[in-house]
Order: C-alpha cells, then structure tokens, then sequence
C-alpha cells in the first residue's frame, strides 16, 4: 500500500494497523483552503510536518477551522517533489513515546505545495488574499541571515536586494517581495510568525525583511509608506514565539516497521542539496509551542489544540526559561560528555547515573535559582519532564553529536545568561558554582578531540572550531599543566561565556577541572565521578 489520497479510501487497512485517519473531509477542506487561504508556511522541513501541520489537522479534526495549511520551500524546491507532491501532500507522523507505543497519524491539513520560483504567480495570489491571516517560518536560524559577521550583506542577499522588482532567490527577499504586494494590494494585514527555534525569533526576520525594504526605498524601489505598512503592528506583525518538539532524522527503525505495516515507498531519498526526506517524520511525544498573541488578520484557534497565546515578555521568559536553564544547557552538557565518553544517543547518556546526575546539578541545583519564570508554564515541572521523560525515552534516536554543533555560538546564552543572573542578583564571586564551570572544563577537554579512552574522534561541525580549538593545541592526554596563561584568551572571553571567568572567581577553577579531566585515560568518568561525590546535592 502507498500512501495517497485514492488509498486512504481503504479505511479498514490503515485502521487494522494502527493509523489513525483525517477526521474530515479532505477534498472540501481543499476546495476551501484554494478557495479564501488562511495559512500559507515557508520551510518544508519535518518540524513543520510534525508540528504545525497535525495542530491544523486536529482544528480540522474538532470543525475549528475549515481550511488547512499551504506549504512553499524556497532554499530546496526539490523536497516538494520528493516529500509531498509524490504523496498528495500527505504525510505519516511517528510518534515515538517514552513507552514505547508508537503513534501513527495521517496528516493531510497540507492541501498545496508551492514552488516559490517556478510558481511564483501562484505564491503571490495566496499571498495577496485577503483571507490570508498567517504566514509562518520554519527555515532554520540561518535562514534569516542577511549579513555576514562584518555587517555586510551576504553575496545572495545583496543580489536579492539589487535585483528589486524581478524575482528572488531567498526566503526573506521572496516575502519582502510579496509583502510589497500586499501593501499594494490595499495594506492587507497580515501576521508573519517565526516558528524557528531560536531567541527573538520574530524580532530576527523583521530585521531581516526590513533591510530589504530600506534599501528598496532608498533606490526608488518602493514608496516609503511601504516602510510604515511593514513597522506597524495592526497591519504586519513580526510575532515572536517558543517552539519545542525533538524531531530527529528520520529512522530505520520506524522505517521496518511501516513496510512491516504493509507500505511501500517508505524509504529517505536525497535531495540534490543533501536534504533527506520521506513521507513520514518521527518525534517525541512531549511538544511546546508558545506564540505573541498579536494577529492583525485574525488567527485560528489553536489554544484549542495546546497552543500558548501571550505577549511578547511572557514569550520571552519562555524562551530563556527553555534555552537558558530548563532544556537547551542539559542537552549541551550530554552532547560535550557524551562525544568524550563514546555514546551515540542521548538517551543511553541518561542510563548512565553520573551523566543524569551532572545534568541533574547543572538544573535544579545550579540553574534553577535564576530560571526565568514565565508564569504561564511552570519551570520545576518542564525541566523535571525534560530530564525524566523527554531525554531517557530510547524511541528517539536523538545524538551527542547532533547536539554538539555550534557548541561555541551556544554557550553564552545556555550557559552564560545563568551566570550573568547570579551576578545581576549581586553575586560576584561565582566559585560557589561547581556542575556549571566543570561542563566548561570539559568543552576544553572535548577541543583536544581525544576521547575519555585515548582515542581521537570526530569533532561537530562549529564555524568558530579552528578558533576555539588553537587554545588546546599540542596539549596531549595526561598534560596537567601548569598552562600558564594558555587558557586565558578563551576563559576572559565574556562573548563565548557570558562573563570574564577569572574576574567571577571561575577561570582558575575551569583550568583546575581540564587538567583532572585530561589527566589518563578514564580520567573523564572518574571526575564526573568524583565531583558528584564530594559537590553533588540531594535532588528532591
């Protein structure tokens, strides 16, 4: 059996297995969404399949909503081909539960997929309805990048831009465009909604699109109340939001068993851009979505499926509760230790006592002090999910190494908004920290690519590694110093840690950690080991 519209007509197959199906009528729901469209999202990615899209198919599902989602992809056109359009915009969502029961839905609240740049005289008439209340994003953080770090316009950007009028290649200059059209349509309102997984998110493409639109107004490109259509918030809004949800690469594992279900074509297939794709995406059960509740247009109902609706600030501590204590520094110290320690998977890091342990300090005792409560989520109880169910649950394949990238763009705010918290409450001297300064120690240790047995390994990908790494070169295994002032360049760094280490009491202590963590082979484990006996505090 293939997954496609005229097969889904065999109710009693999917049910016998397991799927659950559409609650709807999916031809009406078409006709209607082409009809007067509502939502229209850019990013064809599977955190949009996993997430967005079944929100819409449950408001489908309840009669909330009567029209579904359109879905364009700008930086791979191809994932369309291969992703939907072979599968009539339907998709399976796998949900992989701590349990070990598996969810199996059939999602087809995607009634249209759009190809930007070959199709780009259907993208403007969706995009110009007046029906249109959301356009949201899942294009990764670097897909709003529109200058390099020297503040020049990146080379395509500034095509896009010189381009004017006539088409253009990426997303933002794409939806610059089109909102040009809008505005000329009449300053149809319109919420753009960020759904990316990283801070300000909604703040990161207004800036993006408004480069776009100053410059087009400075070359004659567009009047200047195009300029006050797109800064004022009852006619665009730039909303910012908090999205969480694990959504691995697709598995092998779930793959067996959805040809075990009888269905074929399952397979990842590539891209010519290396996007792997498949009819299907896998991800854990837990999901967090919180959006700034500002919708010129209007919007859907989906606090009726678990959405979050609040303003900006609330969206905000939401976010620095997540990335800053409760999620995102845990996930870093399990990808650093487990890289050294030879684990593959996040959730066999968790059956290992002392890395729950670790991470167990970094959070309740070392983080939780300073979390940022944002009163609408309870901060104890998404952190004891976060350790307890989200990264034990050995159905989603989830990696250290994965998790490692970029480890030095994330450290200041995983790690270093916590210290700067302590010392805006007045707390200077930071050495009574302990699990915090030995995860730097042993981001150290990991630079010098040399496992916990003496073996060397593959770093992940960092655009600042050859930088990073030069402060540990020619330091062997079982080097204990002194290192005199090695370390200093790294550890006074306030934008790689948030603060200078050696003026909050921290910098030595971090070089004393290196040097007991590098010091044989083993010496790793037998730290963690060591400190968690003589530092570690009770978890209640």
């Amino acid at each position: 059996m293939t997954l496609n519209k005229e097969n889904l007509k065999h109710v009693s197959f999917w049910e016998s297995k397991g799927y659950v199906l559409p609650q709807f009528d999916i031809e009406e729901v078409a006709r209607n969404t082409l009809k007067r469209p509502t939502w229209l999202h850019f990013g064809a990615g599977n955190i949009f399949r996993v997430f967005p899209a079944v929100l819409q198919q449950h408001l489908l599902n309840q009669k909330l909503t009567d029209t579904g989602i359109i879905v364009s992809e700008a930086f791979d056109e191809e994932i369309l081909d291969k992703a939907y359009r072979s599968y009539d915009n339907l998709s399976l969502a796998i949900t992989l539960k701590g349990s070990g029961d598996i969810g199996k839905e059939v999602v087809a609240s995607v009634v249209e997929s759009v190809k930007p740049h070959s199709e780009y005289e259907r993208i403007l008439e969706i995009f110009t309805a007046p029906s249109l209340q959301i356009v949201s994003f899942t294009i990764t953080e670097k897909g709003y990048a529109v200058k390099d770090s020297n503040g020049a316009l990146l080379p395509w950007i500034k095509a896009d831009i010189e381009a004017g009028s006539k088409k253009q290649s990426s997303t933002i200059g794409i939806v610059a465009k089109l909102l040009f059209e809008r505005y000329k349509a009449g300053k149809l309102p319109l919420a753009l909604v960020s759904m990316d997984n990283c801070s300000h998110n909604g703040t990161l493409l207004k800036e993006a699109v408004m480069t776009f639109v100053e410059h087009w107004i400075e070359h004659g490109v567009c009047d200047a109340g195009f300029r006050d259509y797109v800064a004022d918030e009852r006619y665009v809004s730039f909303n910012w939001s908090m999205i969480d949800k694990i959504t691995p690469r697709p598995a092998e594992s779930v793959i067996e068993m959805l040809e075990q279900d009888g269905l074929e074509g399952m397979q990842l297939t590539k891209t010519v851009k290396n996007t792997f794709v498949a009819p299907f995406v896998n991800a854990e059960e837990s999901q967090y979505l919180a959006i700034e509740d500002i919708f010129p247009n209007g919007r859907p109902a989906l606090e009726a499926v678990g959405v979050l609706f609040s303003d900006k600030l609330t969206i905000d501590k939401i976010e620095k509760m997540k990335v800053c204590t409760c999620l995102n520094p845990l996930h870093t110290v399990l990808a650093i230790y487990g890289c050294m320690m030879g684990y593959t998977r996040i959730s066999d890091e968790m059956k290992n006592p002392d890395l729950k342990a670790f991470v167990e300090q970094v959070g309740y005792v070392e983080g939780m002090p300073v979390v940022v409560d944002p009163g609408i989520i309870n901060a104890q109880d998404f952190i004891k999910t976060t350790i307890n169910v989200r990264f034990p649950n050995p159905f989603v394949p989830d990696t250290p190494q994965r998790i490692a990238t970029d480890t030095s763009k994330k450290i200041p705010v995983r790690f270093g908004e916590t210290l700067k918290a302590y010392v805006a409450k007045g707390k200077q001297d930071l050495s009574f920290l302990t699990f915090i300064p030995l995860f730097f120690a042993g981001y150290l240790r990991y630079l010098t690519a040399i496992d916990d047995n003496g073996q060397p390994f593959e770093l992940s990908s960092d655009p600042n590694l050859d930088e990073m790494r030069s402060y540990v070169k020619n330091i062997a295994l079982g080097d204990i110093g002194p290192y005199g002032d090695r370390f200093a360049g790294l550890l006074s760094r306030s934008d790689v840690f948030g603060v200078d280490l050696y003026t909050h009491g921290l910098g030595k202590k971090v070089e004393s950690m290196f040097a007991q963590l590098n010091a044989s082979k083993g010496a790793i484990a037998a730290t963690l080991a060591s400190y968690l006996q003589s530092h570690g505090k009770k978890i209640s």
